[in-house]
């Protein structure tokens, strides 16, 4: 057995290891070699045994500081592990020296073990009803400005002939005969290592420890109608595509004595022509003329709220930003706006007249290269690369 290897190497844990990183260590182990779930597998069942071993020393306090001082011989003959089966005192069933077993296995087997004198899973409690997603479109503007919409919600509601007891109305559910009204059964399994007694959902109740003889009529003993109501939804100013709103109680119906499921809308954002969404930041792009671009003017701006006037300098080049300042989306949290990021681009004109040929040469001319500076030095770039010299 396991007497000459060190019980802290088994478990995979420090010397230093607190209580509860011992007991994690071995839930670990334990569902992982459990012979229930390595069935056949001798290797598994010596090395289950060995980490049980390990665990009944360094889960008692006593036992493990006589562990530490005077190593495996300082719990022979007191830890009981000369006995059957490498258990000694415990190996026909007895777990009493296991510190926190039952809560171990509990994980594996959803209920106690013998010897124990627990109950293991208890009757359940009333379910809480079960939430539901929703969408509802909106407009951009809607979703900056905010706006109330009315969406239409299909759920169950409790049933108005029982009031969602599932009874026929002048009846009442009955304790469950299978399970007592416990919502449990339990049954003992025999292994190498003892009896184990594992607690389950009773099938004939569902865990509820109550059954309907006669169920209502209106619900078929459900305590719940399928039903589709209208509700008003409030859109805040601010909100974004694939956000969600939550209405409490607004879901599901729950068992009786058990709260309402939730209502979340999730919110889906129509794209608008002009505009476009940037956290709480709006940009558009603005077509200006050449003419507008070269001698500066005073142009609309669309905003959310309407046109305004912003004047751009003469000289403005094509993708220049101007920002208008909280001209933005609101934020839903705070009564600041965002800011409007407009940017210009200059349109050339593709047809044009004799006369406008004609003026634009001369402006040209006028010109010369000492207006287009980036030109020039485009010029310059593109001579030294292709090694074209200078006269």
């Amino acid at each position: 057995m396991s007497s000459k290897r060190d019980y802290y190497e088994l478990l995979g844990v420090e010397k230093t290891a607190t209580a509860q990183e011992i007991k994690k260590a071995y839930r670990k182990l334990a569902m992982k070699y459990h012979p229930d779930r390595n069935p056949g597998d001798k290797e598994a069942e010596e090395k289950f045994k060995e980490i049980n071993e390990a665990y009944e020393v360094l889960s008692d306090e006593e036992k493990r500081k006589r562990y530490d001082q005077f190593g495996p011989d300082g719990v022979n003959g007191q830890g009981g592990f000369g006995g059957q089966g490498g258990f000694g005192g415990f190996g026909q069933g007895d777990f009493s020296g296991f510190g926190g077993f039952e809560d171990i296995f509990g994980d594996i087997f959803g209920g106690g073990f013998g010897g124990f004198g627990g109950s293991g899973s208890r009757r359940r409690g009333p379910v809480r009803g079960a939430d539901i997603r929703q969408r509802v479109r909106v407009t951009f503007e809607e979703a900056a400005k905010g706006v109330k919409k009315e969406i239409k919600v299909t759920r169950n509601e409790e049933c108005s002939e029982c009031h969602g007891t599932g009874a026929k109305p002048g009846t009442s559910k009955k304790t469950c005969p299978n399970c007592n009204g416990t919502g449990t059964v339990r049954s003992v399994q025999r292994t190498p290592f003892g009896n184990i007694a594992s607690t389950k959902t009773c099938p004939n109740c569902n865990g509820t420890g109550e059954i309907i003889d006669t169920p209502c009529s209106k619900c078929k003993g459900t305590g719940s109608v399928r039903k589709t109501k209208t509700i008003e939804v409030d859109i805040p100013a601010g909100i974004d595509d694939g956000q969600m709103i939550k209405l409490s109680g607004q879901g599901e119906f729950g068992e009786p004595g058990a709260p309402k499921g939730d209502l979340y809308i999730i919110v889906e954002v129509t794209p608008h022509e002009i505009f476009r969404r940037d956290g709480y930041d709006i940009y558009i792009d603005m077509p200006i003329t050449f003419v507008q671009a070269a001698l500066g003017d005073e142009i609309e701006v669309p905003t959310l709220d309407g046109k305004v006037k912003y004047t751009i300098p003469e000289g403005t080049q094509t993708g220049t930003v101007f920002r208008l300042r909280d001209r933005g989306i609101k934020r839903i949290r705070g009564n600041s706006n965002g800011d409007q990021y407009v940017k210009v681009n200059v349109e050339v004109p593709k047809k044009l007249s004799e006369k406008q040929k004609e003026l634009l040469r001369e402006f040209a001319g006028e010109c010369g290269s000492k207006e287009h500076e980036k030109k020039a030095t485009f010029g310059e770039k593109i001579d030294r690369l292709f090694g074209k010299k200078k006269k």
